[in-house]
């Protein structure tokens, strides 16, 4: 260690040259690698130490979670004091070298023995130390700062959430409300007529759907039965279910063709409806005393009809479009004479188009297969096991699509 080396050290810039020379003699030198820990938070301190050469970090809780740099030395600085100059004399923060680094070890005994010979050496510690403390209250002021602005920001946060998380149980509750008014609006119980046995289904994708359905007394031998679906889903398509529905119950009649019954609705879709939403439909009127069923269809799926012993009877086809979209739709009409012990199954195209986790849609073949397999139970019980059967086909694949069902079955 050399003279100049020695002047170099702010704490030591008083002294004279005797003074550094004598400094040289006494004093040792300590020289460590990269990454040492030269010493512990928490551990006795006996010393302390200035950098000649190199840099340390100072760091708080160190290997914690919380662990913290307060700062990078130097040389010319010390490090390790506050160990000889607190009460119980352990060391406040944890020093690693981060670089090859040259130090003077300065002992307890040594430290004393330098204050007694030079007592301007306190002064020039202790305006270092005060710098110190306004550099490590200047930290922690930013620090605080950020800390507060990251609080403010979480807390902003909180609230949005909280106010995202109210509005959803506000929702969900309006949802709630309106599939209890959906299925307020749709038949509670069915009709049970002499010789005719009706049963239904329906089970929403969602909390409300846009599938509907009805079974309307016409007169006593008359019924008039409606099964739709509307474009869209969710509570759009439930407030143009509603509609329809409401629009087709008032039109209803036994005098009435259900072609014409269609084409008024549609007429009123049509002054109603400005999203372009649609509606596909089966309306008609069964017979009871004849076990006849005149129907209309606009662009909705055809009816299944099978006899007592498994034979599928298919109707007359002709196109059919769907209401609310167009002045004069095509719709398709025909009468189907039901059996004696027949079955008759309307449906929407949730029924065929449900899909299972492999991508495999329930479809036609199997909708009929169902229904093959349950001809000797109610149309009630007929429903409850197609549904059943597209529910297992599912899986625990999502609901796509809205399911109705209504079954007919001649007594």
């Amino acid at each position: 260690m050399t003279i100049s080396l020695t002047h170099r050290v702010p704490l030591f810039a008083s002294l004279s040259h005797d003074a550094v020379h004598n400094l040289e003699e006494t004093l040792s030198q300590v020289e460590l690698p990269s990454g040492t820990l030269v010493f512990r938070e928490g551990e006795p301190g006996e010393c302390f130490y200035i950098l000649l050469e190199g840099q340390v970090e100072i760091v708080k809780a160190h290997g914690l979670e919380g662990a913290r740099r307060l700062a990078i030395r130097g040389p010319g600085e010390f490090i390790g004091e506050m160990g000889l100059l607190v009460k119980d004399g352990l060391r406040t923060a944890t020093v690693i070298s981060l670089t090859p680094v040259q130090l003077l070890k300065i002992t307890q005994a040594d430290f004393d023995r330098l204050l007694q010979q030079w007592p301007d050496l306190a002064r020039e510690m202790l305006r270092e130390l005060s710098f110190r403390l306004r550099e490590t209250d200047n930290i922690l002021i930013r620090d605080l700062q950020e800390k507060n602005r990251e609080l403010a920001k979480a807390y902003e946060d909180l609230k949005a959430a909280q106010a995202q998380i109210i509005q959803k149980e506000m929702l969900e509750r309006e949802l709630q409300m309106a599939r209890k008014i959906q299925k307020s609006i749709l038949p509670r119980t069915l009709p049970r007529p002499s010789g005719i046995d009706f049963g239904a289904r329906m089970e929403p994708a969602r909390a409300v759907g846009g599938d509907f359905f009805d079974i309307i007394p016409l007169n006593r031998d008359n019924y008039g039965i409606v099964i739709g679906d509307i474009s869209d889903k969710g509570v759009p398509a439930a407030i143009f279910m509603a509609l329809t529905r409401s629009l087709l119950r008032a039109k209803a009649s036994s005098a009435v063709s259900p072609r014409k019954v269609l084409q008024r609705v549609n007429r009123l879709l049509l002054e109603m409806n400005e999203e372009g939403m649609f509606a596909t439909v089966i309306y008609g009127v069964l017979n009871r005393e004849r076990k006849e069923f005149i129907y209309a269809r606009a662009g909705h799926e055809p009816p299944l009809l099978f006899t007592a012993d498994g034979e599928r009877i298919l109707p007359p086809f002709s196109p059919g479009q769907p209401l609310g979209l167009f002045a004069n739709p095509l719709i398709d009409e025909q009468t189907l004479p039901v059996p004696p012990a027949g079955m008759l199954l309307l449906y929407t195209d949730g029924a065929v188009d449900a899909v299972d986790p492999d991508g495999n849609f329930f479809g036609l073949e199997n909708l009929v297969k169902t229904i093959l397999t349950n001809l000797d139970h109610s149309a009630q019980s007929l429903c409850d096991q197609v549904l059943n059967e597209i529910q297992n086909h599912q899986g625990d694949n999502s609901q796509a699509d809205d399911i109705t069902l209504v079954g007919i079955h001649s007594e």
